[in-house]
């Protein structure tokens, strides 16, 4: 066991102290694991849209303080009573759960500032040097796989790629329309083109995301403003009906609705992944599944995160995944706040966070 199991570590953690507000650099004090968790040391994570929106307090029940961040690759440092499967100095991807403030075992944080506790993440927050997790939230991985680049499975690349590949399915041959051309859309793009799909349309409303877009094999553009008309009819006539997969990864309630209605009848699947607004309620005419199109919603990809993501990093390391042309920034955690910054701009797809620097 390494020198600092079962004591009390300080180290330094961005801390959200409230919404919208720029993280501050604090020391904070990360307790031991308990029964059935571990303590893990972090040395890269990357932002994710799911924490800025949550920072944003748009999510169910904002919480501050708190420390964000769920996309991440570490070390275990050390591990509570329990764990078998895990040991001191394997590789990990940390992965993200219900949503929570404290932990399950007690219902406390395992985080403080001077005697005040600081909210966990959906059982990661992954902006600090250590952090404390449940043990079901953590996938070991091949340690030869750099953490610097397979850090971006652990949430929204696997996210976007499973949705194509283990939900939507689309056949060799077949058309797909990804709707939203992030990160996560541009992993569902790149599944589609695994699979082997001919014709993959993107659908965003910033025109400037298309370029980038080809690179994941998406072969044909739509922006929305630049019809009047619904999106999803303008997607049918290009197609002659309608698609055969879609997958929407915006989280915009309208283009769910597109997505769902631009599939074909008869065979079309439409897949969802974005994150709705709370009070966002979804309408399409009941003919549209009577004329038996189908509507699927997915969960980090179908992945059981625990199971599958050390093969999803296989098909890194055996280079039929390109992870590189998603990482667009990096900085120093001092410089955390230029990482939201990127993502509130628009500009790149995931910036990665170096921890120690």
């Amino acid at each position: 066991m390494s020198s600092t199991a079962g004591q009390v570590i300080r180290c330094k953690a961005a801390v959200a102290w409230e919404a919208g507000k720029p993280l501050v650099i604090e020391e904070v004090e990360v307790a031991p694991p308990q029964a059935m968790e571990v303590r893990l040391k972090i040395l890269f994570t990357s932002l994710c849209h799911t924490d800025v929106y949550f920072w944003e307090a748009k999510g169910q029940t904002p919480l501050f303080p708190r420390i964000f961040g769920h996309e991440a690759g570490g070390i275990v440092e050390s591990v509570g009573e329990g764990v078998t499967d895990l040991k001191p100095g394997d590789h990990v991807l940390p992965v993200f759960t219900g949503e929570w403030g404290v932990m399950l075992n007690d219902g406390k944080s395992r985080f403080s500032i001077r005697g005040q506790p600081i909210y966990h993440f959906v059982g990661t927050s992954t902006f600090s040097e250590y952090t404390v997790v449940h043990v079901g939230c953590v996938a070991k991985i091949n340690p030869a796989a750099p953490l610097d680049k397979v850090c971006v499975l652990s949430c929204g690349i696997s996210t976007g790629l499973g949705a194509t590949l283990n939900v939507a399915k689309p056949k060799k041959g077949s058309s797909v329309a990804i709707f939203g051309l992030g990160a996560v859309g541009l992993a569902a793009a790149e599944g589609a083109r695994i699979a082997g799909a001919s014709r993959i349309i993107g659908v965003d409303l910033n025109s400037n995301r298309f370029d980038e877009a080809k690179k994941f094999g998406v072969t044909e553009f739509v922006n929305p403003k630049d019809h009047n008309k619904p999106v999803q009819e303008v997607i049918a006539e290009m197609t002659n009906g309608g698609v055969d997969r879609s997958v929407e990864c915006t989280g915009s309630i309208n283009a769910m609705i597109s997505a769902f209605e631009c599939v074909h009848d008869g065979w079309g699947v439409a897949v969802l992944v974005g994150v709705p607004n709370k009070d966002d309620s979804f309408k399409t005419h009941p003919m549209n599944v009577l004329n038996e199109r189908t509507l699927k919603g997915t969960f980090f990809g179908n992945y059981k995160p625990r199971s599958d993501l050390p093969s999803v990093v296989e098909k890194y390391m055996n280079k039929e995944l390109e992870l590189e042309k998603f990482i667009t920034h990096e900085v120093p955690f001092s410089e955390i706040n230029k990482a939201f910054e990127y993502m509130l701009s628009g500009a790149g797809l995931r910036c990665i966070i170096r921890m120690g620097a």
